[in-house]
């Protein structure tokens, strides 16, 4: 909420409304450059109404991609998460489609896609063992077909959602306050030493700073394909803004509240920033922002 106080004295509280912050994965492991290995391909929806083709990755043999994980998370990695993929594995593939690893080559984090996928997760107190790795024995995501497959961390159980229908949750036994560190690497289509590689194609990878948005991947996300791109939430372009801020001026100018300024925090899940709202004589609204450090 963005508290606003003019020279008479009179209170305007206006919503501030800012988007789920995520990382796009693919991206930042520059994907788009198409890196030795990784081509073009067509995606989910080969034909979507009122919009072009979804477009994806096809990753080949033995491609392993890298990056200090301070790229994707420059702050803290989110204790609560979703992870969100849109992905078809080549037919009988078992493999890691991403590993993250702390800064003496602990695994702390890793998804694998084939039959019966692990969920590896091991925190700061080497929480869960690795005999307590939840097991999704009745799922197989690798036999040659296109999923949306969204998980969700929160608190003690991680659930699976896979084509926006079947559900699983199962214990994730891990600390109470728990953290992953982001001073290591994060590593997609292997784990260090694996001799199996991810083989297939990739249209999106997303990790959001929220539990919830697992259960809204097929909505908001990786719509289904008679919903045209326009009409979904553009994940891979996450920005903070104020709701409107054309049409709040307007309202602020009729009532006579400008030229006004206010100050407001903003608090993402890898920055602070304070942000000065002013408003010029048209009425339109236009931030400046200092992050904290």
């Amino acid at each position: 909420t963005v508290l606003i106080h003019d020279k008479n004295d009179f209170l305007l509280i206006l919503p501030l409304v800012l988007k789920t912050q995520q990382v796009d994965v693919l991206k930042v492991l520059e994907f788009q450059n198409y890196p030795e290995g990784v081509t073009k391909t067509s995606g989910f929806c080969t034909n979507r109404r009122a919009s072009k083709p979804d477009a994806a990755y096809r990753v080949g043999k033995q491609v392993q991609i890298s990056a200090p994980t301070t790229q994707l998370f420059p702050g803290v990695f989110p204790e609560d998460f979703s992870i969100l993929t849109t992905v078809r594995p080549k037919s009988g593939l078992q493999s890691f489609l991403l590993s993250i690893y702390n800064e003496q080559g602990v695994q702390q984090l890793g998804i694998e896609v084939g039959r019966s996928p692990v969920f590896l997760y091991e925190d700061q107190n080497g929480k869960p063992a690795p005999e307590d790795y939840p097991l999704f024995r009745t799922l197989n995501l690798a036999d040659g077909k296109w999923h949306r497959v969204a998980i969700s961390v929160e608190k003690k159980t991680v659930t699976v959602i896979v084509d926006c229908k079947k559900k699983i949750t199962m214990p994730l036994l891990r600390s109470d306050q728990t953290s992953i560190s982001t001073n290591g690497i994060t590593v997609f289509g292997t784990r260090i030493l694996d001799e199996e590689f991810f083989q297939g194609d990739i249209q999106q990878l997303l990790i959001v700073d929220d539990s919830k948005a697992a259960y809204d991947y097929c909505e908001h996300y990786s719509p289904d394909c008679d919903t045209p791109h326009g009409e979904s939430l553009q994940a891979q372009q996450p920005q903070e803004e104020v709701s409107q801020p054309g049409r709040v001026g307007e309202v602020l100018q009729s009532r006579g509240l400008i030229p006004f300024s206010a100050c407001v925090i903003v608090s993402t899940f890898t920055k602070l920033y304070i942000c000065l709202l002013h408003s010029n004589s048209a009425g339109v609204i236009r931030p400046s922002c200092a992050s904290v450090p």
